[in-house]
């Protein structure tokens, strides 16, 4: 038996309104509750009326609602009078709503209240009996039933608990899906990785967190091979941040390094990723600009010492240019030529190198210190060679093709770089030419030192051929002074003829010579 009654109502079989005409709203949730029978009751709330639906046999309104009271707490016959029923109509006071939720067994009330019949309440009464909920709390707990018989705030807290059961184990889900996706994102970005670059996962132990700087780096022309040197070199330059190392390497670049020059810098100095713009590179930048460098010659230095950087400015770098200058004697003007000559002499010990070669040419071949301050201004490289494996074989040369000890002194002070050249591919050939093709002595050597630096393919032997070819090379000695003007100023003084003329024979020569040697070699 299915019955419609609107509360208040003394039968259960009619369906009593003070209004003509009604629309039933349905609300937006139905609470089901089942009963000891089997019965189930639900109730749905329409903009002035409460509906009871009763899946059972009950009739008896003294079931539904057996213990009535007015508002004003008087007891009421549970069969209501035509005068009650219309003030019901007009009021659903909150009060009654709560007595209702209560004392009825069967049924759990949603705690809606529509717009309408609030404003109602308040127009008569002059404000809601009702609650309104406090600033920060959430609207929504007054949708769901309050346990009466565990007390309002008891009740209160089971429901919140439930709801936030509810919100918790929604987030648990949200969570679990997007730690899925993460997990998920990670394999794909690895796989790629993996593939990109299969050496670098096979020969060290790479961090995935380190693929967006490698990714990076690599536009600077760095492979594989080059990320496993630096790992092996220092490791740590590896997990720097992206940003950072971005940051860092383009100020390198605004200050005239080159970008060919990053892959060289990295694998010589990994460090310089954690060196920070502020504290580190512009000071070390200004440092140099101190110096009297040009500021088109800094990024060049920096490209041939970038170790440079892992030194104090205060501590070491400026320890050296004083001792530079106090100590072996070169002079301040002369600073920033000796740095842009040979950089690395800010990065080494330079009291030991100053003090072994001084005292080696001092006691091999009489050299004094002016002497010395002249070789290292011009030549300041001279501080890094080796003395058992440079210095010492090039002077056994000179004095084997017959210069005295006063001779080797003069050609040094005078071209220092000598001490660099390579004994078999450069001093040897030109010596044997100087005496076999340009009939000179070797002492010629002491007036024009500057023969021992010039190239015997690019120089020296095409200038005589071309001579000869001219029959405009003298005769007895050749002279050694017309290898050292420019080719422009050659040809205008010593072989009266046009620039393009000889280009053209010092080509052919070239050629031939390539030639020979294929034909020698194969």
């Amino acid at each position: 038996m299915i019955v419609f009654s609107p509360y208040p109502s003394p039968t259960s079989s009619v369906l009593h309104s003070s209004s003509n005409i009604f629309h039933t709203h349905i609300a937006l949730s139905s609470i089901l509750n089942p009963i000891g029978d089997g019965s189930l009751i639900f109730k749905r709330r329409t903009r002035a009326y409460r509906f009871l639906v009763l899946f059972s046999a009950h009739s008896n309104p003294k079931i539904v609602k057996s213990n009535r009271r007015s508002r004003y707490g008087q007891a009421l016959s549970p069969y209501d009078n035509d005068e009650e029923d219309e003030e019901q109509c007009g009021v659903d006071s909150e009060d009654e709503d709560e007595d209702w939720s209560t004392e009825d067994e069967f049924a759990e009330v949603s705690d809606i209240d529509a717009k309408r019949k609030r404003s109602k309440v308040q127009g008569r009464f002059g404000g809601s009996s009702r609650k309104q909920p406090q600033k920060g709390q959430s609207r929504v707990l007054s949708s769901f039933p309050v346990d009466k018989e565990l007390g309002g705030r008891n009740g209160k807290q089971t429901v919140e608990k439930n709801i936030a059961g509810s919100y918790h184990h929604t987030s648990n889900r949200k969570e679990s899906v997007s730690s899925i996706d993460v997990r998920k994102e990670k394999l794909n970005m690895r796989k790629i990785f993996k593939n990109k670059y299969p050496r670098l996962f096979e020969e060290i132990d790479l961090d995935e967190k380190w693929l967006p700087l490698i990714d990076y780096l690599s536009t600077y022309g760095l492979k594989e091979s080059h990320f496993i040197q630096m790992y092996e070199r220092h490791m740590p330059s590896l997990q720097i941040n992206i940003c950072s190392a971005q940051e860092r390497l383009e100020y390198l670049i605004s200050v005239g390094v080159k970008q060919r020059d990053v892959k060289r810098i990295l694998m010589r100095q990994p460090q310089i990723l954690e060196y920070t713009v502020e504290n580190n590179l512009k000071s070390h930048v200004a440092f140099l600009t101190s110096l009297g460098i040009p500021n088109s010659r800094i990024g060049q230095i920096i490209a041939a010492a970038p170790s440079l950087f892992s030194y104090s400015v205060e501590n070491s770098l400026k320890p050296t240019v004083r001792y530079l200058v106090e100590e072996v004697g070169i002079k301040e003007k002369d600073l920033g030529k000796v740095v842009q000559l040979s950089p690395q002499i800010l990065v080494q010990r330079i009291d030991i190198s100053w003090n072994t070669r001084y005292i080696f040419l001092s006691k091999e071949i009489g050299a004094s210190r002016d002497s010395m301050v002249k070789m290292v201004t011009k030549h300041p490289q001279l501080l890094h060679y080796s003395i058992d494996d440079g210095l010492l074989p090039r002077i056994n040369f000179l004095r084997s093709i017959g210069m005295r000890n006063a001779d080797i002194l003069k050609v040094i002070t005078s071209l220092t770089q000598v001490l660099s050249l390579s004994l078999e591919d450069n001093l040897k050939p030109k010596y044997l030419y100087l005496i076999n093709e340009l009939s000179n002595e070797v002492h010629s050597l002491t007036k024009y030192p500057m023969y021992l630096s010039l190239s015997l393919d690019q120089r020296i032997r095409p200038r005589h051929k071309f001579l000869v070819s001219l029959k405009k090379a003298p005769k007895g000695p050749f002279p050694l002074s017309s290898l050292v003007p420019t080719d422009e100023n050659f040809c205008e003084r010593w072989a009266g003829t046009s620039l393009d003329k000889y280009l053209a024979f010092r080509q052919r020569l070239l050629l031939k010579k390539f030639a020979n040697k294929y034909e020698k070699k194969y």
